[in-house]
């Protein structure tokens, strides 16, 4: 089932003056052309149910945040990843991708940081620091050992605006939604150097069903 966020409703609002005002102007046809606009800035919003939705979500697995591209699979960046060492997933999320975010892994949300900045492409390396984001941290123990796997939503050049629903204590579960951002824009994942990274540049994932990376199986 796919429904539409709630953050449609001012957007979809504006986009649909245009139309609004050929009717009041008697020209039908015109508003007709013109309503294709307010339908698509909806379906933009739109948040269909994924695999976390209805089944229970292995402890061992992260999976995607966004659907999009992988832009870079690898070892941490000098500049984007945090201080430590890590991998790193960095997705980027087109006009037409389905935005809602979901939480790449579940546990304890121990910091969310919200940092002003750019709307620099997306795709650019620099737009992982320079531009406005959100950084999400979450912990986990399993076996006795505490995990913990760091995100973040990140702007673009047409995204303006990230909303982030969850807030330090609390509780979320691997693919539950998070927030999204709008219109275009970037998710950043980081993953400890013992997990072994699933994808690679190029790949298409789905948010809450691709695996991007998984804890190995203890012996």
């Amino acid at each position: 089932m796919s429904r539409i966020d709630r953050e449609a409703g001012p957007a979809t609002g504006v986009a649909a003056v245009p139309a609004v005002l050929a009717l009041l102007a008697r020209r039908p046809r015109l508003a007709l052309a013109l309503g294709v606009l307010p339908v698509a800035v909806a379906a933009f919003f739109r948040d269909p149910d994924r695999a976390p939705d209805r089944d229970t979500v292995d402890d061992d697995v992260v999976l995607a945040p966004a659907d999009g591209k992988v832009m870079y699979a690898g070892p941490g960046q000098e500049g984007v990843a945090p201080a430590g060492e890590w991998q790193q997933v960095s997705i980027f999320l087109s006009a037409f991708d389905v935005h809602m975010n979901r939480a790449p892994y579940g546990g304890r949300v121990t910091e969310v940081v919200r940092r002003p900045g750019r709307w620099l492409a997306a795709y650019r390396h620099e737009s992982a620091h320079l531009n406005e984001r959100s950084d999400i941290t979450v912990e986990r123990e399993v076996g006795g050992v505490v995990r913990t796997v760091h995100f973040r939503q990140v702007v673009g050049l047409m995204a303006r605006r990230v909303v982030t629903r969850v807030v330090a204590g609390d509780e979320v579960a691997t693919g539950q939604r998070i927030g999204l951002m709008k219109f275009g824009s970037r998710m950043d994942v980081f993953v400890p150097t013992d997990c072994d990274l699933l994808v690679a540049a190029g790949a298409r994932v789905v948010a809450g069903e691709t695996v991007l990376a998984r804890w190995p199986v203890a012996a």
